[in-house]
């Protein structure tokens, strides 16, 4: 299984939703970056579950424990194993669905490819998985602001109400982390629909890195648009990724999407901070479409594993919408990216810039 992201900065996730606990291994992190369990906890705790009524409501603490690679507050250079146990799973919740396949989820592709699944919250294609993407992502944003790269996040778009603003510092203000204020009153009316129709919805992330310099990327195979794109869609119910003007760029001309370089910055930004794959000194963003929940408590038809249909109701608990859960998740996998992308330019060029 494809558990392991990264080149020289390795991050290899491991768990289920209802085992024993959830985690990542990182390797490749330089030794003598001060670290803090706090810089880990933060993240999480933005990510974990119970956050408000636009959530899931199963109660997890998601306290993490470092087990290596952290000595007195230091990196040691070797891998950094960190750990989060499950408390409150409910995996009676999932009893009913050991031989149906739900729609919308994995179960029956699972099965296809492995011969045998995990049926309790979906096993290792849980959200629960993201939990190690989260702390490598914390890792990460702390390597990248040795050298002035800083991360942020939002909801921009759920159902059809989008944000006009991007005021950063409105995100952790509002349950949806929108950055914008009066849009994020209005999504989380959207969001409340769903739920109490039982029924879920999806929206748009955007993540923006700033102060990365020109120089990292490749031309080719490794663009820093690829790898980012592979990143972000690794994480579960992403459905499109979008650098800069992405799509828009597709209805427009190129004397109205040239940016233009002033000897000193990029005036304009619509190739999103990376020109050819490789990073030109503006914001790199990045927007991926994030799909409505599978699970809905609504009734549907599902799969039976011995062929067939059967009406099935999904209990347990979920998020009606996963965007406001996955804006910590994406902006961790563009932090591993980007802590990929440095530690190969400075391999290459003996220097970080």
């Amino acid at each position: 299984m494809s558990s392991t992201f990264g080149t020289l900065y390795r991050v290899t996730t491991f768990g289920e939703s209802h085992g024993a606990a959830v985690g990542v291994v990182v390797d490749g992190i330089p030794p003598g970056i001060m670290v803090d369990v706090s810089d880990v906890q933060r993240e999480l705790d933005r990510r974990r579950p119970g956050q408000s009524a636009l959530t899931t409501q199963r109660k997890e603490s998601d306290t993490v424990e470092i087990l290596s690679g952290v000595f007195e507050g230091v990196t040691l250079g070797t891998p950094i194993a960190m750990m989060v146990r499950n408390a409150d799973a409910r995996s009676q919740d999932y009893d009913a669905l050991r031989q149906v396949f739900r729609p919308g989820h994995a179960d029956q592709a699972i099965v296809e490819k492995y011969g045998v699944r995990d049926h309790r919250g979906g096993g290792r294609s849980s959200g629960r998985e993201t939990v190690g993407r989260v702390a490598a992502g914390a890792l990460a944003r702390v390597a990248l602001a040795t050298v002035g790269v800083s991360i942020v996040g939002g909801t921009v778009q759920v159902g059809e109400v989008r944000a006009e603003r991007r005021d950063w510092d409105e995100v952790e203000k509002n349950p949806v982390r929108c950055p914008d204020a009066g849009a994020a009153a209005r999504m989380a009316a959207v969001i409340e629909a769903a739920r109490d129709a039982k029924d879920s919805v999806g929206g748009v992330v955007e993540v923006v890195a700033r102060g990365v310099p020109a120089g990292w990327g490749d031309p080719v195979m490794a663009k820093l648009d690829a790898q980012l794109g592979a990143a972000i869609l690794s994480i579960p119910a992403t459905k499109g990724v979008e650098i800069g003007d992405g799509f828009a760029l597709a209805t427009r001309k190129g004397s109205e999407t040239n940016d233009v370089f002033d000897g000193t910055r990029h005036v304009t930004n619509h190739a999103g901070g990376i020109s050819g794959g490789i990073s030109n000194g503006a914001d790199v963003v990045a927007r991926v479409a994030v799909r409505p929940p599978a699970s809905i408590g609504r009734p549907q038809v599902g799969a039976r594993a011995e062929g067939g249909t059967a009406p099935i109701t999904i209990e347990g608990r979920h998020d009606p919408c996963i965007c406001p859960r996955i804006v910590p998740v994406a902006e961790a996998m563009v932090a591993v990216t980007l802590a990929d992308a440095w530690l190969r330019q400075r391999a290459l060029r003996g220097r970080d810039r």
